[in-house]
Formats: C-alpha cells, structure tokens, sequence
C-alpha cells in the first residue's frame, strides 16, 4: 500500500518511515502537495543474483589461469609504507 506523507513529515518522522519501508510499506513524499519521491522496500531481484554469480565465476577463473607470483618476504609493517 502507497502512503502519502510530506517532506517536512517524512524529515521528522524518518526512523519510524524507515522501519515501515522495512516491513513493506511504500511512501510517496510531497513538497508543497505534489509528490518528489518515493520511499520503497529494495527487492534484489533473480537477475541481480545471477550477475553476480557469473561475476564472481569469471573472477575465479580469471585467478585459476594467474600463474603464482614469487612476492618474497615481506611484513605486516611493509603495507603501510
């Protein structure tokens, strides 16, 4: 369900907007009676999940054909040069 509420509103009441958006709700913010926003839930979506695998595939075959490099001796201290 939409909800209107107004700018000056959702700016006072941003906790308790937040923790409605968490459960569901969806508001539309107001300035001077006309809507500028609106405030929903994020839903990953299954196409996001499955970029996010592929990537994450291509990296690690990416690692797989990186042939081992020989760094040598070095300390915790030596990054923070």
């Amino acid at each position: 369900m939409e909800r209107s509420i107004s700018a000056t509103e959702a700016n006072r009441e941003f906790s308790r907007v937040l923790s409605e958006v968490s459960g569901g709700a969806t508001y539309v913010v107001t300035s001077h009676g006309k809507p500028v926003a609106r405030i929903a839930p994020v839903t990953p979506s299954a196409l996001d999940e499955d970029a996010r695998k592929r990537r994450l595939i291509a990296f690690l075959d990416e690692m797989a054909r990186t042939p081992p490099q020989n760094m040598g001796p070095f300390t915790r201290d030596d990054g923070y040069e």
